[in-house]
């Protein structure tokens, strides 16, 4: 069922919790299951730490989560749903990334019956 939705999904939030170390370590399987699916590396995704307001018992700095997205050659945030923090700017962002890789690029052709001249 998971692989359905992956396959029909167009971006993809990654979220943990900055409070659960095992959380950082599922979601790398969780992106491999996208790649496969998806058979493309270059798929709209970011790459989030939740519970930002609960910082006092962070189990996984800033720096992990950077190093993981940028091995991933993806966006990271660090949000706070309970506080809102920082929810509106990740929403934004995946459609920026959405939008971007459905834009036609300039050797690529929209459709068939289109001519780049």
């Amino acid at each position: 069922m998971r692989d359905l939705y992956i396959k029909n999904g167009q971006g993809f939030i990654l979220v943990y919790s900055l409070v659960n170390q095992q959380s950082f370590q599922d979601i790398k399987p969780m992106r491999d299951q996208i790649i496969r699916v998806k058979r493309y590396e270059r798929v709209p995704m970011i790459l989030v730490g939740n519970k930002l307001d609960l910082e006092g018992e962070r189990e996984v700095s800033a720096g992990e989560g950077k190093a993981l997205a940028d091995e991933w050659s993806c966006p990271f945030m660090e949000t706070s749903a309970k506080n809102k923090g920082s929810v509106d700017e990740l929403f934004a962002e995946i459609v920026r990334q959405m939008n971007y890789a459905s834009a036609p690029r300039g050797d690529d052709q929209c459709c068939a019956s289109c001519a780049i001249l």
